[in-house]
């Protein structure tokens, strides 16, 4: 447990710097948005939701796998703000965050292991298939959450819901193709919770949310190690000495 808690300290280190400077005016945006409302329940479970996503993003972004613990956390309380929303698809979404991103980094020792190293890029099909994919997912979800519940978005829910369960996927195979998709889902989302915010059905802090997460996916294409190969060659090189080092305490 000693060992396991260090390596999660670990994990927190090392990120390229603009990672930490977008977590904590993310955490600026976010405070003033809760003490600017009536605070609630629901509005302290998004705040804490927000926190620990964006914490869970840019963990990924930094080719880190602390995003199991953060994005189990935050799909929860996430969860609890789509329901409440009424975006159900949302809540779906998160559990495929769970079930693709964060439950492998929890579970697999190996994914743990030096993740940037492991890092590949898409082939003809490749994109073929996530193009595929990602439009079936968008029509059967839509069509489902609009017969099968009150929805009051479901055409808008499920673009974001298609998008991001695509881009969730692609991000587990280890694909750095991910971030077109997780740009077209920051968009989406952006879209989705603007209009559940003007339509009186959550928080602004969702939209913002949003926003920090698209910025962060632009970010990934300049400084991440998915694309950055001097960025990656540091990480590798670090996660590689921080193994041998373990290894020498043993």
């Amino acid at each position: 447990m000693k060992h396991y808690i260090q390596f999660l300290s670990h994990q927190l280190k090392g990120w390229p710097q603009q990672n930490y400077y977008l977590f904590f005016f993310s955490l600026g945006c976010q405070v003033m948005t809760l003490v600017g409302q009536q605070i609630t329940l629901l509005t302290v479970l998004t705040f804490i939701g927000t926190t620990l996503g964006v914490l869970c993003v840019l963990a990924i972004n930094a080719a880190k796998s602390v995003n199991g613990w953060l994005g189990v956390l935050s799909a929860i309380c996430f969860i609890v703000t789509g329901f409440a929303a009424k975006n159900y698809l949302s809540i779906f979404e998160q559990l495929s965050y769970v079930a693709t991103l964060d439950i492998p980094v929890l579970l697999s020792a190996s994914w743990n292991v030096n993740m940037a190293s492991k890092i590949r890029k898409f082939d003809g099909k490749s994109w073929a298939i996530a193009l595929v994919s990602t439009i079936a997912v968008y029509l059967i979800s839509g069509w489902a959450i609009g017969a099968f519940t009150d929805d009051p978005r479901p055409w808008v829910d499920a673009i974001s819901f298609a998008i991001s369960l695509t881009a969730g996927i692609i991000c587990f195979l280890r694909f750095n193709n991910q971030y077109v998709w997780w740009i077209a889902s920051g968009l989406a989302q952006m879209v989705l919770w603007f209009i559940s915010f003007r339509q009186g059905s959550a928080t602004l802090a969702m939209f913002i949310n949003s926003s920090v997460y698209l910025i962060n996916d632009v970010l990934a294409f300049t400084v991440s190690p998915w694309y950055n190969k001097k960025e990656r060659a540091r990480i590798i090189k670090q996660e590689t000495a921080y193994a041998a080092s373990l290894e020498s305490s043993n």
